[in-house]
Parts: structure tokens; C-alpha cells; sequence
């Protein structure tokens, strides 16, 4: 890449113009007036808009180039500079250069002029021109040129988002849910406690209750697969507010298309352009998914911290890797630290898809004009959930062993193995032997044997742990 010229007056800045006037900037930046502006006008807190979005906003400038090339409209030399520059920022090589924080416009309008200023005097260097003289490549009438904020934005929403459900978050609850099946596959014959509202329940074998984590992810990360099909539609040719007004006829398929080629998704043109920029009704779809993973996972990881509790004092049925020490003042002490990470991370996701089926209601007329909340908290949510299922994965799921004693004297004193008995001598009868168990604090088999209604050697055929826990798959 060439270099930027620094220093081209005393303070180190350039001038650039937009339609209200000069502007500086710093001169060893690729941005240009309006970038400035909103720098000045928006430096709200350290929320940055993700570089996610930049990525995306890449691929749609250079769909954008390619096809109005193709069609005459963009000569090709202005159209091969365009590219080479958005090229790089699809690389992340000018991610300095998209320095706007995430409480902007909510239309993304500053987000998206930030990209045409720097892909135009990025564009502009490399075909020998001044930076900041919008000459010979234009941000608005030749990298901008169709295009919309309104329609662009969503665009770039789109593809970013369904990138990184693609390329981390999937693949990492797939990695997760393939884990726990093994290490299910491994633990279907230790047969142990089963639990309801937190009391003693009839048998399972750990393995089963495994198996149902498992099966939770799968679901999940089958629900967030489903959820793309509303954001490989694409608002891109709708301008404005949905008419297409200044992009030529076509445009809309044409760039779909484009889009589709250069990143192997199918995206296609959105069939009504209204919808698609009125509302951000796929993104709230789709953050819904990720709600869904982070109210299973937190179910998952809540399971496990507690069945891993004590080492003497809590159930102790599960032994997570001891990673680091887990206390500043008791020696010794190791908590179920990547369990609690992944409670926090799911909390932080649900709240996110809060924020976001909130702004999502919040479309007025033909725009909707709270996008950047949006692009940010969906982009944080997929980006922890996928980064905690490694995590907890690596350092929690993978080494987790069992207290096969702990397990065997918890399923040696369950008394609601007292349920096998009721097909054969009535509810009441088995419900009166728990009882009087519980009361007197003998075993479940001599109060069985003690109030008469079973014989030993029948309370021996029936009471069998194993022989209680069926498949569990078709309704034992």
C-alpha cells in the first residue's frame, strides 16, 4: 500500500469538502469531511461501530463498482481503483480508517459515507490523484453511485451478520454439541439421581442427561441456521425508501447476484424493498436465534456448576478441570469459572436481543433508522457466544470428569426409586413407604418390606436402577 502523505500543512491536517463546506482532517487518514464531522459530533462514550461492518460495507462497494462497470455506467479504470480499495477493506487492511462510533445517525449514513471517503481517496492514490480532491473518483457519484444509505446499510448488516454466523458462531456450537455427545457416548451406563423442582427424582443415566444438552445445542444452532434465510435478502436497489430512485433498472437483481458470487452465500434482491427498509424485521429474527443458544447454554453451564459444587459440601457429582486458583483469601479453592463466564455471556445476549426487538419496533414510515444499535449489539452477541463456546468447551467440557462414588451413594439413597413400585402395589401404598422412610430415616427397602405390600425378593426384580432409565428418546 502506498503511503499516505503526512504533514501537508503546518498541523499535520488536509482540507476536505462536502456540500457544507472545508472540513480538516488528519492528514495520514484516508477519510474525508463528513467522517470529521462525525467524529466532532458523535464521540459518544467507546462503542465503535464493529469492523465487521466495514468488512461488509467492503463487499457491497465492490459489487457495487463490478456491476456498474460491467453496465457502462462506472468506466472501468474508476471501477479496477474502487475495487483494489475495497478489497482492502475486506482484508481489514484500512481498519483504522473506520474510526465512527456506534451512536451515529440510525440510518448508518455517516458509516456509510466514512467507506465512500476512504475507498475514494484510497482510490484516488492509487491512480496518482490529490487525497481529498474527490477527483477523478468521487465518494458519492462514483463509489456511492445506486446506492443509498438506506438500502446500502441494511446490505452490509446482512452480509456481516451471516458471515459470522457462518464462520464462528455455528461452528462453535457444532464443536460444543459434538463434545457433549461423545463424552455422552462414554457415560450412558452410569446410571444416577435424576432431579425435578430441585428435589430427588426417579433414575437417568448421565450420559442421558448429557444427551439432552447436547440436543439443545443441536436445536439451536439449528434455529440460527434457519434464521438466515430472511437476511440473504438483500435491500440493496431500493435507494432511498424502497422505490429505487437513481439506480438504474436491474440494479437490485444484478447486485444481489454480485454479492452472492463474491462471498459463495446465496443472497438474492429482497422482494419488496419497503419491508426490507422500513424494518429490521430479519435482524430481530435472528437475534432471537441467539437468545434461544443463550438461554440453552446458561441452562447447560448452570447444570454443570451446580452438580459440580462442593468438593464436600455441594453434590459433587461432576469434577470440572481446576484452572486457576479461585480465591484471593481460601487456599485451595477452584471454581466453576468458564460456567459463570458462560451465565454472564448469556445474560449480556439476551439483554442485547432486548435492545434490538426494542429498536427493531421502533421503524417509522420507510425507514428504520435505528440500525447501528442493532449491527453492534447482534454482531457482540454472536462474537461472545461464539468465542464463550470455545472457551467452555476447551477448559470446562472437555476435561469434566465424574464422581462415580458420589454418583452410586446418591443413587443408593434415592427414595423415588419407589416409583418403579406403583404399577404393582398402587400409588398410595409406594407414596406411604417414601414417606415413612424419609420420616424414620431408613432405606427405601426396609420400609418396602416393612409395611407388608412387597415381598424382598420382588422388591429385588422390581428395584433395579438400570432397568429403570429406558432410551429416552422415544418416550421410555
Amino acid at each position: 500500500m502506498t503511503d499516505i502523505p503526512i504533514g501537508l500543512d503546518a498541523t499535520g491536517n488536509r482540507s476536505e469538502f462536502d456540500s457544507m463546506g472545508n472540513v480538516d482532517v488528519p492528514a495520514d487518514k484516508y477519510w474525508g469531511a463528513q467522517t470529521q464531522r462525525s467524529l466532532q459530533h458523535f464521540s459518544i462514550g467507546n462503542d465503535r461501530m464493529p469492523k465487521a461492518v466495514y468488512h461488509a460495507y467492503g463487499v457491497v462497494k465492490k459489487a457495487c463498482a463490478l456491476v456498474n462497470a460491467s453496465a457502462g455506467r462506472l468506466p472501468q479504470w474508476k471501477s479496477e481503483a474502487i475495487v483494489q480499495a475495497a478489497d482492502e477493506a475486506i482484508a481489514g487492511k484500512l481498519d483504522e480508517h473506520f474510526p465512527l462510533y456506534v451512536w451515529q445517525t440510525g440510518s448508518g449514513t455517516q458509516s456509510n459515507m466514512n467507506v465512500n471517503e476512504v475507498l475514494s481517496n484510497r482510490a484516488i492514490q492509487l491512480l496518482g490523484g490529490t487525497l481529498g480532491s474527490q477527483q477523478p473518483v468521487g465518494p458519492n457519484d462514483d463509489v456511492n453511485m445506486g446506492q443509498s444509505s438506506n438500502d446500502s446499510f441494511p446490505t452490509a448488516m446482512h452480509i456481516a451478520a451471516v458471515t459470522l454466523i457462518d464462520e464462528r458462531l455455528v461452528p462453535e456450537l457444532n464443536r460444543l454439541a459434538e463434545t457433549i455427545e461423545k463424552k455422552a457416548e462414554g457415560w450412558m451406563d452410569v446410571i444416577k439421581v435424576g432431579r425435578t423442582h430441585l428435589e430427588d427424582a426417579t433414575p437417568l443415566s448421565v450420559g442421558q442427561e448429557w444427551s439432552g444438552w447436547a440436543a439443545q445445542i443441536r436445536r439451536c444452532s439449528a434455529e440460527i441456521e434457519h434464521s438466515r434465510e430472511g437476511l440473504y435478502e438483500l435491500a440493496l436497489g431500493g435507494t432511498a425508501v424502497g422505490t429505487g430512485l437513481n439506480a438504474p433498472s436491474g440494479f437490485s437483481v444484478h447486485i444481489a447476484a454480485k454479492i452472492a458470487e463474491l462471498t459463495g452465500k446465496p443472497f438474492v434482491t429482497a422482494p419488496n424493498k419497503f419491508m426490507a427498509q422500513g424494518s429490521l424485521d430479519a435482524m430481530v429474527r435472528a437475534s432471537a436465534a441467539l437468545r434461544g443458544a443463550a438461554v440453552a447454554l446458561m441452562k447447560i453451564a448452570n447444570d454443570m456448576r451446580w452438580l459440580a459444587s462442593g468438593p464436600r459440601c455441594g453434590f459433587g457429582e461432576l469434577q470440572l478441570p481446576a484452572n486457576e486458583p479461585g480465591s484471593s483469601i481460601m487456599p485451595g479453592k477452584v471454581n466453576p469459572t468458564q460456567c459463570e463466564a458462560m451465565v454472564m455471556i448469556s445474560i449480556q445476549v439476551i439483554g442485547d436481543d432486548t435492545a434490538i426487538a426494542f429498536a427493531g419496533s421502533q421503524g417509522n414510515f420507510e425507514l428504520n433508522a435505528m440500525r447501528p444499535i442493532i449491527i453492534n449489539n447482534f454482531l457482540h452477541s454472536a462474537t461472545i457466544l461464539a468465542d464463550g463456546c470455545e472457551k467452555f468447551r476447551t477448559y470446562s467440557v472437555e476435561g469434566t470428569e465424574l464422581n462415580r462414588e458420589k454418583i452410586q451413594s446418591y443413587l443408593d439413597n434415592n427414595l423415588m426409586l419407589v416409583t418403579a413400585l406403583s404399577p404393582v402395589i398402587g400409588y398410595q401404598n409406594a407414596a406411604h413407604i417414601a414417606e415413612d422412610a424419609q420420616a424414620t430415616g431408613s432405606t427405601l427397602k426396609a420400609a418396602a418390606l416393612k409395611s407388608g405390600k412387597i415381598s424382598e425378593q420382588d422388591y429385588d426384580r422390581i428395584i433395579v436402577p438400570k432397568d429403570m432409565v429406558g432410551d429416552g428418546v422415544a418416550g421410555a
